[in-house]
């Protein structure tokens, strides 16, 4: 993944309400149709980064296997970076849609 892309990945799965770990992860996959599998070492550093920027908060809940795990919430600050970085996303995306589309129009 890009750089900023699994912080991008990870605040846009939290709008659907409150998400533990691995739950982030099987989200991210069925949603990019297995394009984006997160490697759950890079998944934890991510999630520590948001929390420790006030994007996400965590608390310690029980999954739906009766595991004791950490359930990260999207705060308001989140919410507000996951709008910001959507945005520049979308440029990005059509910018590179831009120039590869001249790439193959020129074929």
């Amino acid at each position: 993944l890009l750089q900023g892309t699994l912080d991008l990945l990870i605040l846009r799965t939290l709008v659907l309400g409150s998400q533990h770990g691995q739950g982030i992860a099987r989200m991210i996959q069925q949603q990019s149709e297995d394009v984006f599998l997160v490697d759950h070492g890079s998944l934890y550093l991510a999630l520590q980064r948001l929390e420790d920027n006030g994007w996400v908060s965590a608390k310690w809940g029980v999954s739906d296997n009766n595991r004791k795990a950490r359930f990260y919430t999207l705060r308001a600050k989140g919410r507000r970076q996951l709008t910001d970085k959507s945005a520049q996303w979308r440029r990005i995306a059509a910018a590179m849609a831009r120039i590869l589309g001249a790439e193959e129009s020129e074929a």
